[in-house]
């Protein structure tokens, strides 16, 4: 990417240089961000119409007015906590103005109510006041009126902007009047026939209509910002794409032998769906272009075989393949799958994580750095400075989801040619496939392998735990193991925080040493130990944290009761799910919430309870809870960055792909073309010149 254009460098400048925002600079920047575009984007939560009330006779109780008021008296209060009333006639209508718990000297001497407010309120004076309005017999009050003019002058609609401490609506307004003044002339990036057929205003106009309304807000302003922020995201994604695509690859070709054996071990056929997409990402892996690829699945779909399958071609090409996952707790769980796997084919698989120290880790690369070791399984550390491939062709990255597209591409930097499969069990709203991960070719995985059962899902009250506790009482006795996940480490979240180390010693107490305790705060060392335990059958009941979420995978765990579970995210309750049901046998999941719950809560586990389909889970949690950032880190939240609701502007996202397509199509670099050159500022003014910064160095 160029260097910023000239005109953008006033919006893309820090806070600190509007003088408008000096002294409450640091505020503002918590509300909204460091630089004068983040509070142009910082956009109203809602807005207060003051001019629809001008007459105190066209009020209805509870109204906004701004009204005339001719002031009569002022009526200091004689002892503390009496308010001082302000009495007057508003076009013949007697109105007071009430301010609550203020000193009688208040007016006098610190004059901090309102600018100029001894001046204003004498009597025989007129001025006009804008606040809330309550009748009281024959008389109206207003409390305490926002806006008194002179000397504020009193705005047609009020825009409310979400506050931080010590940050008042009028620094927000000052600043926000400085910013729009700030706004340069732009050239238009939409196509000019779309824009005409929604109406849409161009850029400045629209945040002019946002953030300083003569009126009440249009839709239009909305959906324009909107659909720039969608745009720029998949005029990023298209330019990482064609980048990917461009580079040269290689063709990674094998006999199958390696696969055929650990496919002996296994012991089963991969499923159709497994096939099938082992058989795009053989295409892929076999021609002479980097691999991109997605491979999206739910939770039990078989992703692991997949991968290794994958892995074992580029093994059987002579090269070698990593795979990378989040947590060293899943890295070791693939890590026994592939010993156990390959192994049988006689290909050696390590772990290279922050845990393996001194010799070991020496040894692991020294081999992966001369090319006797063809396979490692580990964590970030696989990237780290001082990690040497000899040839390393494939890059498999296990849940990173959590990552945006430039992090994902760096991955390829440990090889030349690299190809990339990522794997994701967070089942993605089609809405967002082409948002979050669109510079990526899809492989999706449905329904789960052969011979495993339905997970029976029940809400179970709080005052029912004494049958829970029986039940597994019951199912203990016939060998069955249960997880039992709780919110957090220790008390204190709230007084109802039902807390693993409380919890870990109150089911102690009823099922004595077959109880045992991961979170995340413990050593590796402990945490791996209960879980081996767990594992193993010397345990039969595991409280845990989310630590527990991915990375576990006991077939012979048949029960999963979450508690609190109104506090998890449906995605995280579905993946937490999923740690039962990996066996032959029936599993169950109870949802034990920590109170009573509202209608909304009671929805969103009632999404749990009637389905297994996390495609359906994720459409749900996205209407929920938001879609995240797709090119940057945020899980939840608004689609894109700030402004696109992904309700109301999911649509526009195909549109916004579609638009970005042809536009590339036409102008592949943006700078050939008027629309193109201007396309390059909307991805600075949407923060995608840093998404595409490590493309430059290819």
């Amino acid at each position: 990417m160029p260097d910023h254009p000239e005109h953008l460098l006033p919006l893309l400048a820090p806070l600190e240089s509007l003088p408008e925002a000096a002294g409450k600079a640091r505020q503002l920047a918590d509300a909204a961000g460091p630089r004068v575009l983040d509070l142009l984007f910082h956009l109203p939560e809602r807005y207060v119409d003051r001019k629809r009330v001008t007459r105190l006779a066209d009020a209805a109780d509870g109204d906004i007015a701004t009204v005339p008021l001719l002031v009569e008296e002022v009526k200091s209060p004689r002892q503390a906590g009496q308010p001082i009333i302000v009495r007057g006639i508003s076009t013949d209508v007697p109105l007071d103005l009430v301010y609550f718990g203020i000193k009688g000297e208040y007016l006098t001497k610190k004059k901090r109510l309102i600018p100029q407010l001894c001046e204003l309120f004498r009597p025989g004076h007129s001025v006009v006041v804008s606040g809330r309005v309550r009748k009281y017999g024959y008389r109206w009050q207003m409390d305490a009126p926002e806006f008194a003019n002179p000397p504020l002058p009193i705005p047609d609609v009020q825009p409310i902007w979400p506050l931080v401490r010590s940050l008042a609506w009028g620094d927000v307004q000052r600043a926000m009047t400085a910013a729009l003044a700030c706004l340069p002339a732009t050239g238009e990036w939409q196509d000019p026939t779309h824009l005409r057929r929604r109406r849409w205003p161009g850029f400045a106009e629209a945040l002019h209509a946002l953030q300083a309304p003569s009126a009440l807000p249009v839709r239009e302003a909305t959906d324009r910002l909107a659909y720039d922020e969608l745009l720029a995201g998949q005029l990023a994604i298209g330019l990482v794409r064609r980048a990917v695509l461009e580079r040269p690859g290689r063709s990674l070709r094998g006999d199958g032998a390696l696969r055929e054996a650990a496919l002996a071990a296994f012991g089963h056929e991969p499923t159709p769906a497994q096939a099938g997409a082992l058989a795009e990402i053989d295409a892929d892996l076999a021609a002479p272009r980097r691999m991109l690829r997605l491979l999206q699945g739910d939770v039990g779909s078989g992703k692991t075989l997949v991968a290794l399958l994958a892995m074992l071609r580029a093994v059987e090409a002579g090269a070698q393949a990593a795979l990378m996952a989040p947590t060293e707790m899943l890295a070791r769980q693939h890590l026994r799958t592939f010993q156990r796997l390959a192994g049988a084919a006689g290909v050696e698989c390590a772990l290279l994580a922050g845990s393996v120290k001194g010799k070991e880790r020496n040894r692991v690369l020294r081999r992966l750095a001369d090319g006797s070791l063809p396979l490692v399984v580990g964590t970030h550390a696989l990237f780290q400075e001082g990690v040497q491939f000899r040839d390393l062709a494939l890059v498999v990255v296990d849940e990173q989801h959590r990552f945006g597209v430039a992090q994902r591409l760096m991955l390829t930097e440990k090889g030349t040619e690299t190809d990339v499969l990522v794997m994701t069990a967070t089942p993605i709203p089609r809405t967002l496939l082409l948002t979050q991960w669109g510079e990526m070719a899809t492989s999706r995985l449905e329904g789960r392998p052969a011979g495993r059962k339905p997970i029976v899902t029940r809400i179970v009250s709080r005052d029912r735990r004494d049958e829970v506790l029986a039940a597994l009482r019951r199912a203990f006795a016939t060998g069955n193991r249960a997880y039992w996940v709780v919110r957090a480490i220790e008390e204190g979240e709230a007084h109802d925080n039902a807390a693993a180390e409380t919890t870990f010693a109150q089911l102690k107490e009823v099922f004595g040493e077959t109880v045992r305790l991961a979170h995340g705060a413990q050593s590796l060392d402990v945490r791996e130990a209960a879980l081996g335990d767990f594992a193993a059958g010397r345990a039969q009941l595991l409280v845990a944290t989310t630590v527990v979420e991915v990375g576990v995978d006991v077939p012979e765990a048949t029960i999963m009761i979450i508690e609190q579970a109104e506090r998890f995210g449906l995605s995280a309750l579905h993946q937490l799910r999923g740690r039962v049901g990996r066996g032959s046998a029936q599993s169950f999941c109870l949802l034990l919430p920590s109170s009573e719950l509202m209608e909304g809560e009671k929805r969103r586990l009632a999404v749990i309870r009637d389905t297994e389909d996390g495609f359906v889970i994720a459409d749900a949690d996205l209407d929920f809870r938001g879609g995240g950032d797709a090119l940057g880190t945020r899980q939840a939240g608004q689609i894109g960055r700030r402004i696109a609701d992904p309700q109301r502007h999911g649509p526009l996202v195909r549109v916004a792909h579609q638009d970005a397509e042809i536009l590339l199509q036409k102008d592949p670099d943006l700078v050939a073309t008027p629309r193109g050159r201007a396309a390059r500022a909307l991805l600075d003014l949407f923060g995608h010149d840093q998404t595409l910064k490590p493309l430059a160095a290819g």
